[in-house]
């Protein structure tokens, strides 16, 4: 064994590094298509589309807020709605998915 490559992480260390990020199940209804669209193609950078009006995306507290910034840019607060739901690590670890693929949208380019 190489010992330089072992090193020692105190658990706490390792256990602020995962949570820094939370994993929000973010839901929106957006009825003008121009601007779900655009909602979409914001969310599509931060997370992992699940579901037709639906993503899953790991944040920081940095990202959400951006995020959120971001989208507040597009959103009518009479007609649109964006939810954010947190899901703590012991939810996300039990979550069950029944039913099959739809939604893809990713796209892998090399260059």
């Amino acid at each position: 064994m190489l010992p330089f490559l072992l090193k020692k992480v105190p658990m706490r260390k390792t256990a602020r590094i995962h949570s820094q990020s939370t994993c929000y199940v973010i839901a929106y209804d957006i009825p003008d298509d121009k601007r779900r669209t655009k909602v979409h193609k914001i969310l599509v950078g931060f997370g992992k589309w699940t579901q037709y009006s639906l993503f899953e995306c790991f944040l920081t507290c940095k990202q959400l807020v951006l995020l959120q910034a971001k989208l507040a840019k597009y959103l009518e607060a009479r007609q649109d709605s964006v939810r954010f739901y947190p899901l703590c690590s012991n939810c996300v670890s039990r979550v069950e998915t029944v039913g099959g693929p739809p939604p893809a949208d990713e796209v892998l380019f090399l260059v």
